[in-house]
């Protein structure tokens, strides 16, 4: 990883993605943005994982971008840092979020200390978040003069209304874990969010993951996507031919009639496109 910024750790089947500038409370510099890149990169291609938990190391989740770091002499160009690659459509400082979509499977981000501004938005990225009751969030780039593009657009549009996306980012307010639930933005509070997302991810290692993975890809595209009818329909019955009656499928069949856990192989890719239906 990028100057030691992010360390994953690999155990029965769930990968922990921790950010590790403790001095910084996590913040975002070039160089734990590239980390957090190569961690999204390695696990995208790593079919032994079948979910993934997010955190920050010590006080905080990730404290957002460092911004003394992108104006200092030397610092990477602002243009360079909001091009995008000819084969991707987020930008440099947007895939810290949106690769954890782009992942096939299942993220969990652990949330407690500060989440503000980009450190939100990451958070924001991941499939479901477990925050601390006292956690510290905010969209903060009205703080800087600036929007929130992190990826909000595709995050943020699916968890709340738009007056209460508005209110939280006109004002910076900063929220505790009972507010950020009620407003949508994480999924539950719990005391021990670290635990609780480990657990999680654990659970969801046991089911089969190609179900797993092909769920996540439904849901994203029915969520996120504007399907059509006939898109959804199309989309449900082939990711589930790809699966069915398939070593997964009966292997999870055999592990409910008789009560044992069961012994899933790696997942399969899905091969299934809309664009070709």
């Amino acid at each position: 990883m990028s100057e030691d910024r992010v360390r994953i750790d690999i155990a029965d089947h769930v990968a922990t993605v921790t950010m590790v500038r403790t001095d910084k409370h996590n913040a975002l510099d070039e160089h734990m943005v590239r980390a957090l890149h190569a961690a999204a990169d390695q696990l995208a291609t790593d079919g032994t994982v079948r979910a993934v938990v997010l955190r920050g190391e010590g006080k905080s989740f990730c404290s957002g971008l460092d911004v003394p770091s992108f104006y200092a002499e030397g610092a990477m160009p602002m243009e360079q840092v909001l091009e995008r690659d000819a084969d991707r459509l987020a930008n440099f400082a947007q895939r810290v979020a949106t690769d954890w979509q782009d992942l096939p499977v299942p993220v969990i981000a652990a949330l407690h200390g500060n989440v503000f501004g980009g450190g939100a938005q990451i958070a924001l990225g991941a499939d479901i978040r477990i925050a601390a009751p006292d956690i510290r969030m905010s969209i903060m780039e009205i703080k800087w003069g600036l929007i929130p593009d992190m990826g909000i657009t595709q995050s943020l549009p699916r968890l709340v209304p738009i007056d209460v996306a508005k209110e939280l980012t006109y004002t910076g307010r900063i929220v505790d874990g009972a507010a950020a639930k009620e407003y949508g933005l994480v999924t539950r509070v719990d005391a021990d969010p670290h635990g609780a997302a480990d657990a999680l991810a654990r659970e969801i290692a046991s089911k089969s993951p190609d179900a797993t993975r092909r769920t996540k890809a439904l849901y994203n595209a029915a969520w996120e996507g504007g399907l059509s009818p006939r898109d959804g329909l199309v989309l449900e019955t082939e990711l589930q031919r790809e699966i069915i009656m398939k070593p997964n499928q009966m292997a999870a069949i055999q592990a409910g009639f008789t009560g044992e856990p069961a012994t899933f192989a790696d997942a399969t890719p899905s091969t299934f496109s809309l664009a070709e239906s």
